[in-house]
């Protein structure tokens, strides 16, 4: 039997994918350290990676002896993961009814989407902000409405509400704000609401800002909040999150989601790290003070002007030269930064906040790009 090729194949195949699916753009990972390590020859453990946002301290220790301890891998784990909302509704201060965990916050994303989304409905996107928004909404048959952010990034209330039509469905609103840094007032939430489509409320951050509007949750029917234990809590890996629904839409999102979706193993590793709360607030603290150290010293570099933040990560864009440039010549020193270039954030570098000793090492490099500047026009 003659063997199809991998063209003739994928041609005739495809003429059954989704329309959609093959307009759609995938959305952009960033790339593991192993793979990074490869490309440009340096050691696993000579890779300062600054392009994640996530927690260079990892996990609390109560996690690692909580995993290594549990004997039943071989069984399912609980769907309704009673004991892991439990534990979420001490955490957040809310009844256990409005809360459901998700693999990271891409899948409550993801499932959001598919409760509201039929193909044509709309959904606004305020950009420049975290791509899952749009990617997500893409692959569920969705129309993404992009609405500018205004000054300092700040959403534009007016231009979202006069946005809003009969096939508004979902708007979403990162809060802080991925990749800028801002959080966004409750007042603008409050006013979003009274538009009657859902607003999602996406706080990953907010352990960083101390700002939340949760407790808003139980009183308005159309708003959802999204956390995330990959930021705060270092456990990105094993990809948890959860989100406060209201009741009925809590159920709906309960039913629609795969059965076992959060793995026992994350589902151990949440409950730990609720049980070691002073341990990872301390190292929140941590953050949030190198966070404003590391922008303290950014803003002494002329070529770039750092953005206030009130996450766990800083964006700055490049005055003199290309942003593109810079983010290279730092790659080839095992440096990795997160690289923009949209229309709403062109020559943008966003900078995870690293462990002191990993910021002095960039810092001491960005000093060297800075003085050899007049030497060079390209990095």
């Amino acid at each position: 039997m003659k063997e199809v090729s991998q063209s003739e194949s994928s041609k005739g195949i495809e003429r059954l994918f989704r329309r959609q699916i093959l307009k759609s753009e995938a959305y952009t990972p960033i790339v593991p350290p192993g793979v990074l390590s490869e490309e440009i020859g340096v050691s696993v453990e000579g890779i300062i990676k600054l392009d994640g946002n996530e927690n260079p301290y990892g996990c609390s220790p109560r996690v690692q002896l909580a995993l290594a301890d549990h004997s039943f891998y071989h069984i399912y784990p609980d769907p309704e993961q009673r004991d892991l909302r439990e534990a979420l509704a001490q955490y957040v201060n809310i009844d256990s009814k409005y809360i459901v965990a998700g693999s990271g916050s891409d899948e409550l994303i993801d499932l959001v989407l598919r409760l509201f989304i039929e193909p044509g409905d709309r959904v606004i996107n305020c950009t420049p902000t975290f791509g899952m928004y749009p990617f997500s909404t893409e692959v569920c048959g969705g129309k993404v409405v992009n609405v500018p952010r205004g000054k300092g990034f700040a959403i534009d209330v007016a231009k979202i509400k006069a946005a809003v039509d009969t096939c508004t469905k979902i708007i979403f609103i990162a809060s802080p704000n991925n990749p800028t840094g801002n959080v966004t007032p409750q007042k603008d939430i409050l006013e979003l609401l009274e538009t009657g489509s859902v607003v999602v409320v996406d706080e990953a951050y907010c352990e960083f800002s101390g700002k939340t509007v949760v407790e808003l949750v139980p009183h308005h029917d159309n708003l959802v909040v999204l956390r995330t234990f990959s930021k705060w809590a270092g456990l990105a890996g094993l990809r948890v999150g959860y989100g406060i629904f209201p009741t009925h839409v809590a159920r709906y999102i309960t039913k629609i989601k795969i059965p076992y979706n959060v793995n026992i193993a994350a589902q151990i590793a949440a409950i730990e790290s609720l049980n070691d709360l002073a341990h990872l607030k301390s190292i929140v603290q941590s953050i949030v003070k190198e966070r404003d150290r590391l922008f303290a010293k950014l803003q002494k570099f002329q070529f770039l002007h750092p953005l206030p933040s009130e996450a766990n990560f800083i964006l700055c864009s490049i005055s003199k030269g290309k942003a593109r440039d810079i983010h290279s010549y730092l790659q080839q020193k095992g440096i990795f930064l997160r690289h923009f270039d949209t229309p709403a954030l062109q020559d943008c570098l966003r900078i995870s906040v690293g462990k002191p000793e990993q910021n002095d090492i960039l810092l001491k490099t960005l000093e060297e790009i800075d003085r050899d500047r007049p030497l060079k026009t390209s990095y």
